[in-house]
C-alpha cells in the first residue's frame, strides 16, 4: 500500500510540474499582438495635402509635383486653347520639389522649393497609429508644420519677416478596409502680413477630407476636398484693388506603383504648387471650370549603413 501511495504522489508531482511548465506557454500564446494598419495611404502626400504616412526611419524621399495651367481658358479663343493642349503647352507651370528624411519611426523633416521663388521647411510627427490586438486604436493621427517664405525680389512685401507664412495641419485617418481609407485634415495658416479688408485676420482656417480607394495591387484612386473658411472675400491689396480667392480646393488622382517609383496623375482646381497658396490664396474657380492637370513622382532611398 505504501508503494502504491508513493507511486501516486510521485506521478502527481510529475503531472504538476508539467502543468506548471505549460502554463507560461499557454499564457504567452494568449497574449494579443499589436497589429498596425499598414499602407493607409501609399505616399506622404495624397494629392496636394499631406497624409498621416511618413517614410521609414533612415530613408530619404525625393518628391517632384508639377502643376500645369488650366485645361480650358474661358476668355481665350478655341484655337488658343487647343494650341495650349489643355494647359500642357501653355508655358505656365508650377513645380514643387522636396526632400524629406525620417530621423525616427515617428518623425521626419524636410525642405522644398515650392514654385515662384517660394521655399518651405517642414516637419511631420506621428502621434498615433491605427492598431488592434494589445491596444485597439481606431485611427492614425499625425501633425504637420511648415514654414514658408517668398524670396522673390519683386514680392509685394519686401521686409524680412513680413514675407513669411506658417502652416499647421492635424491629420486624422482611418483605414476602413483593405480597399478604402479616409482622412480628415483641418489646417491653420498664419501670414505675418495680410491684405486689407473687412474682418481681416492673419489666421486662415480650412477644413477638408481626403481618401484612397484601392483599385488593384498597383493602382489607387485618390481624392481630396478642402474649404477655406475665411479671408477669401473682398480683400484689398496695397494698390487698392479688391481681391477674391477661390475657397474650394478639389482634386482627383490616379496613383500607380511601379515598385521603384510611385507615380500619380491628377486633375485639380489649382495651379499653385505650395499647399499654403492652395489653401489660402487659390485663384482657380470650380464654378468657372478652372481645373488643371498635374503629376507627382515619389522616389525613396535608404541612407542606412
Amino acid at each position: 500500500m505504501k508503494k502504491i501511495l508513493l507511486l501516486f504522489v510521485f506521478g502527481f508531482g510529475l503531472m504538476a510540474m508539467g502543468v506548471a511548465q505549460d502554463e507560461p506557454e499557454a499564457e504567452k500564446k494568449e497574449t494579443p499582438k499589436r497589429k498596425y494598419a499598414r499602407a493607409t495611404f501609399n505616399a506622404t502626400k495624397i494629392i496636394n495635402m499631406q497624409s498621416t504616412e511618413i517614410v521609414s526611419k533612415g530613408n530619404l524621399q525625393f518628391l517632384i509635383s508639377h502643376h500645369f495651367s488650366n485645361l480650358w481658358n474661358k476668355d481665350a479663343t478655341e484655337g488658343e486653347n487647343f494650341a495650349q493642349l489643355l494647359g500642357l503647352n501653355s508655358g505656365v507651370a508650377n513645380t514643387y520639389l522636396s526632400f524629406d528624411y525620417s530621423i525616427t519611426d515617428w518623425a521626419n523633416i524636410g525642405w522644398a522649393a515650392a514654385g515662384r521663388s517660394r521655399f518651405e521647411g517642414f516637419a511631420k510627427f506621428r502621434l498615433l497609429r491605427q492598431q488592434t490586438g494589445l491596444k485597439n486604436i481606431p485611427v492614425s493621427i499625425s501633425w504637420y508644420s511648415a514654414a514658408h517664405v517668398n524670396a522673390a525680389k519683386n514680392a509685394d512685401i519686401i521686409f524680412g519677416w513680413n514675407k513669411w507664412a506658417f502652416m499647421h495641419q492635424l491629420l486624422v485617418a482611418r483605414k476602413f478596409s483593405d480597399k478604402f481609407s479616409l482622412q480628415f485634415n483641418p489646417a491653420l495658416i498664419h501670414f505675418n502680413v495680410v491684405p486689407y479688408g473687412i474682418n481681416n485676420s492673419n489666421m486662415v482656417y480650412s477644413l477638408g477630407f481626403s481618401g484612397k480607394y484601392k483599385m488593384s495591387a498597383k493602382k489607387n484612386l485618390t481624392f481630396e476636398y478642402s474649404r477655406q473658411l475665411n479671408m477669401h472675400k473682398n480683400l484689398i491689396d496695397k494698390n487698392g484693388n479688391i481681391v477674391n480667392y477661390s475657397p474650394d480646393l478639389l482634386s482627383v488622382g490616379l496613383e500607380l506603383n511601379t515598385g521603384g517609383h510611385l507615380f500619380q496623375f491628377y486633375v485639380g482646381s489649382t495651379t499653385a504648387a505650395s499647399p499654403i497658396d492652395q489653401l489660402a490664396r487659390n485663384t482657380s474657380w470650380i464654378k468657372d471650370g478652372e481645373f488643371a492637370f498635374g503629376f507627382t513622382i515619389n522616389r525613396t532611398m535608404s541612407l542606412k549603413k
